[in-house]
């Protein structure tokens, strides 16, 4: 907990992880889910997206021309006014932006952003064998 935020050597940790081909996570299954969550939540932190593509968004920043919005697929979250408030948050005032998966809030951010890592992910559990059924259909 806390490599996200610069505790103890958890940054050089997540930062080899950037690199990776595929993140194995190896996790006691008599431990809690929660222990999975906050390792997924550090590495989400720390700008690395487990078992997701990179979403279908066009972006290129223009010298002139305002804010240019099309969606090629229907959206069910963005809009043309949410997208260019959320480029002027990133003071961009001029910019062409094509839509083409229904994209959400943070896959616009995370293409602004320019600097995600999208990585497979594994999760491997222990000590399978000591839990019950019930408790193996959480995981």
């Amino acid at each position: 907990e806390g490599a996200k935020d610069g505790k103890g050597r958890g940054r050089q940790v997540i930062g080899a992880a950037r690199t990776c081909d595929l993140i194995l996570l190896v996790l006691d299954a008599t431990k809690p889910v929660t222990h999975k969550m906050i390792i997924e939540e550090e590495l989400h932190g720390f700008g690395i997206r487990l078992n997701q593509q990179p979403p279908n968004i066009y972006f290129k920043k223009q010298d002139k021309g305002g804010i240019n919005v099309q969606a090629l697929k229907k959206q069910s979250t963005l809009n043309k006014e949410l997208v260019e408030a959320i480029l002027r948050e990133y003071k961009i005032n001029h910019a062409e932006v094509i839509l083409k998966c229904d994209a959400t809030e943070d896959q616009l951010i995370d293409v602004l952003e320019g600097n995600r890592v999208y990585v497979p992910c594994l999760h491997v559990f222990n000590k399978i064998d000591k839990i019950s059924r019930q408790e193996m259909e959480i995981l």
